[in-house]
């Protein structure tokens, strides 16, 4: 199985939150599965963090070592991952959420996510 980590499921993820579901924990956890971190989620910290909104000082200046060290690979951003992000006739306004629905979506990837408004964009998700 192919997933893309929400942002938020990353961090979580990181921190070993108890907000990560069992489901999602193990899926993450397989070795059979691939994991994928979007640039998209390295974006969305980096921008917490410049708006003081993020609590993990390192998560920003070691991301990539973070992800490697995890084993996830990094999903880069295509034109195509944003004109779809982009032509969305969807209301939802968030730009990270936008962009890693269209990942999904367009690399028929699994995305972890516990956010319930992303149910609207036509992209498999798992919690």
């Amino acid at each position: 199985m192919r997933l893309l980590l929400d942002t938020h499921v990353l961090v979580w993820w990181w921190t070993n939150d108890p907000r990560l579901s069992h489901g999602a924990r193990k899926a993450i956890s397989r070795e059979s599965n691939d994991i994928l971190v979007s640039a998209a989620s390295a974006w969305e910290l980096a921008t917490k963090q410049r708006l003081g909104k993020l609590g993990l000082p390192d998560a920003v200046d070691r991301f990539g070592e973070l992800c490697a060290a995890d084993g996830f690979s990094h999903l880069a951003v295509s034109w195509a991952h944003a004109q779809q992000a982009g032509a969305y006739r969807l209301a939802h306004r968030d730009p990270f959420d936008r962009l890693l629905a269209a990942q999904a979506e367009l690399e028929r990837l699994t995305l972890i996510t516990a956010d319930p408004a992303l149910a609207a964009f036509p992209a498999k998700r798992l919690w």
